[in-house]
């Protein structure tokens, strides 16, 4: 039930209509708590698999506490939450025979250690002020909500937007909105996700048995994952942050049109916003700040940046894995973004700071630089959807001089798709009647999610088959 189905969002409503019965606070946080164990529950039915899981929860508990009390412990409870976590995640670089004999479920184990780590550091610099009590360190941690797949939300926020639930309920026009929010996520995440995963694994297919289209194939099998990626994943947010306005609660943005980048460091402050946020908050501000002050020369602040950006993004595949494919996604994610800091540092060195602004920001610069974005991200992915011995498998089927035209042909066609559609997006989006934006007509919506619903429905129908699993539960 954690993935965006139907299921899932019944049983969100139940929760919603049980959320708004009262206006006590106490009443929210044990509702929200219940729903989070149902949820739980529908992973798992052996208690030995649900038993580390728990010991994760009070470990970082117990650590939040005595941080509380002696700062001092920071560092080894932090150390040890990690260790932890990547023990019962089974990292490939701790022995096989040291692992638990049985199944342990860790379905939204990455997100709650973000949130456990969060808590410590907070605690430790004064952030957060007062005991955090074990029920709000539940509901913070399992909000079921955030629990399957994010987003990652601080816990000042957290605790601000439930006070602000336990005053008053949502209005119509909130309840409208999150309706909106939750059939576009469903559309994303059950027709379009579907589509573009079935337009994959057939390219694949046929790729794979050496048909006579292998060019087109190779295109189509390397560019549909990234937007079946962001469909499956930005329509599963858009589901929970509408699902968060029927309780009254602000969850925060996770995307914000990451396709639109005209670079790779640009892309990551669009594309899981909340994880890159936590990353430069916890690892690349500190990281930095600890270089400079140990090594303070000025000509050497562009290394420490570049340096402290591929730490902080090598980190991204560390952290979505447990295998050296995701080690590698890991090392391409920081090799773009800490070389994409490194040009920039250069050009504007060489060319002048306003020469460069001037070049960066010219129609032709933007169109190349965005669908060279889109192209590299689409690279980075092959070893997050696959690993080296199917990529040599695709790769070898192409030939190489096949592969190096369909990565030029990947480049050139995004460059132009994407600029036709910021083109039709920012006509459509201008579009007046009677002086009023038609886009923001209560007709036009109303038609608009009507018309998202049905053809939801008809794709579902028709497949006759699931949408496919939610990739980002695995994490």
């Amino acid at each position: 039930m954690g993935g965006a189905s139907l299921e899932f969002l019944g049983f969100a409503v139940i929760v919603a209509v049980a959320y708004q019965l009262f206006r006590s606070a106490q009443w929210h946080n044990w509702i929200l708590l219940l729903a989070s164990f149902c949820l739980l529950s529908t992973f798992t039915h052996d208690y030995h698999a649900l038993l580390p899981f728990v010991v994760f929860l009070a470990f970082g508990y117990c650590g939040l506490q005595i941080v509380r009390r002696r700062r001092s412990a920071l560092a080894a409870f932090v150390i040890g939450t990690v260790l932890l976590f990547m023990y019962l995640k089974k990292y490939s670089l701790i022995p096989m025979e040291a692992f638990l004999p049985f199944p342990v479920l860790t379905v939204g184990l990455s997100y709650i250690l973000f949130r456990v780590l969060h808590l410590m550091i907070d605690t430790d610099s004064g952030a957060i002020q007062g005991m955090v009590g074990p029920l709000e360190y539940l509901v913070y941690t399992l909000n079921f909500t955030t629990l399957v797949s994010g987003p990652i939300q601080r816990y000042q926020d957290f605790k601000k937007t439930m006070e602000e639930a336990a005053t008053k309920r949502p209005g119509l026009r909130s309840i409208g909105e999150a309706v909106e929010r939750i059939i576009v996520g469903l559309f994303k995440t059950n027709a379009l996700a579907l589509v573009l995963s079935d337009v994959q694994n057939s390219a694949i297919a046929e790729l794979s048995r050496g048909g006579a289209r292998h060019f087109a194939m190779g295109v189509i099998s390397f560019t549909a994952y990234p937007l079946f990626l962001y469909c499956n994943f930005s329509g599963y947010i858009d589901m929970v942050i509408g699902i968060g306005r029927l309780l009254g609660i602000t969850l925060p943005e996770n995307f914000q049109r990451p396709f639109s980048s005209d670079s790779f460091s640009e892309f990551w402050n669009r594309w899981h916003i909340t994880l890159s946020a936590w990353l430069r908050t916890y690892v690349y501000t500190p990281l930095l700040i600890s270089l400079m002050r140990k090594y303070p020369m000025e000509k050497l602040e562009p290394v420490w940046a570049v340096s402290a950006f591929f730490v902080t993004f090598f980190l991204v595949g560390v952290w979505h894995g447990q295998t050296d494919a995701f080690l590698f996604f890991g090392f391409l994610q920081g090799l773009g973004v800490s070389m994409n800091k490194l040009y920039q540092i250069l050009m504007m060195k060489g060319m002048g700071r306003k020469a460069f602004r001037s070049l960066s920001s010219s129609h032709p610069y933007v169109i190349a630089a965005r669908g060279l974005t889109f192209t590299w991200f689409t690279f980075t992915l092959l070893w997050f959807w696959s690993n080296f011995n199917q990529i040599g498998k695709l790769f070898a089927a192409l030939g190489w001089q096949q592969v190096v035209l369909v990565w030029l042909a990947i480049w050139v066609g995004a460059s132009v798709i994407l600029a036709t559609w910021e083109f039709l997006r920012a006509a459509v989006l201008s579009i007046q009647w009677r002086g009023n934006l038609v886009i923001e007509s209560r007709y036009w919506r109303t038609a608009w999610d009507t018309a998202l619903a049905i053809t939801s429905a008809a794709v579902m129908l028709l497949s006759n088959q699931p949408a496919p699993e939610l990739v980002y539960k695995a994490f």
